[in-house]
């Protein structure tokens, strides 16, 4: 028993989530409403964003199926979308080609801490969204990654990163947490999320991502677990100040927190 908690341990402490979004590639699409119209406000709202930064190169730090990666190419960016999961980089690839940016777009697999294995920078932009920075469990993952940042940044460069602030969670810690329902001519897809907190130091919590298909009375339920540190806004504020970074700010967009920092000319 203590060998299979040790091993538990090991694969929390490790929070490869490789598999996850391998597995989730084909279905990542149903946690947005509508995709196309997500992609137009990504774009609109990142373009806002960039504005007043002379933004012409941006590195899309985990890029997913290419929300971001897509908006902005098709805004006429230059665009190095990076993902350490390769089924999830296939999704991208095809949806980038959906829309004709493909080959607006260079895609590489590569996870936070790799980063400098694949690319050179410097960036105007460097940006993660989509609630990734929390997938590091431990500070010094956050510190590393948030360093790479600041180096793959021109002088003046721009980070944004979209989170999830779970500060005002951690007391109430909501175990139920809605998703989208999307009806179909054949089938109805409902998307939820059952969250089991863990009190570990720091504190992470289990997204159980459920997919549940049917019609009628007949219905079939998928889960898939994915683990996050309980991250707060005011934790990577302090690692952003002690970095170098200055004109901290954030503003919510929905269920996400945007944190905006530039790298010092």
């Amino acid at each position: 028993m203590v060998n299979l908690v040790n091993m538990a341990d090991m694969m929390i402490d490790d929070n490869d989530t490789t598999a996850f979004y391998d597995d989730a590639a084909a279905d990542y699409h149903l946690w947005y409403r509508d995709w196309e119209t997500e992609l137009e406000r990504e774009g609109l709202n990142l373009r806002r964003l960039f504005r007043d930064h002379e933004v012409k190169t941006v590195l899309d730090a985990s890029c997913g199926p290419g929300t971001q990666a897509i908006a902005l190419a098709r805004l006429g960016f230059s665009v190095t979308a990076a993902d350490p999961s390769p089924g999830i980089l296939a999704r991208a690839r095809e949806n980038a080609a959906q829309y004709g940016v493909e080959d607006k777009i260079t895609f590489i697999q590569a996870d936070f801490l790799s980063l400098h294995d694949h690319v050179a920078g410097p960036f105007d932009v460097v940006l993660t969204k989509g609630n990734s920075l929390p997938h590091l469990l431990h500070d010094e993952q956050i510190e590393e990654t948030l360093l790479i940042f600041h180096e793959l940044l021109r002088p003046g460069g721009l980070l944004l990163i979209g989170m999830r602030d779970f500060e005002p969670l951690l007391e109430d810690r909501p175990r139920f947490w809605p998703g989208c329902i999307h009806d179909g001519p054949e089938e109805q897809v409902i998307t939820f999320d059952i969250w089991d907190w863990n009190d570990d130091v720091p504190a992470t919590v289990t997204f159980n991502r459920f997919i549940v298909r049917g019609d009628g009375i007949t219905y079939q339920a998928a889960k898939r677990p994915v683990v996050y540190r309980a991250l707060t806004a005011s934790e990577v504020k302090v690692v952003l100040l002690e970095i170098g970074f200055e004109n901290i700010q954030s503003q919510h967009d929905r269920w996400e927190l945007l944190l905006t920092a530039t790298k010092p000319i």
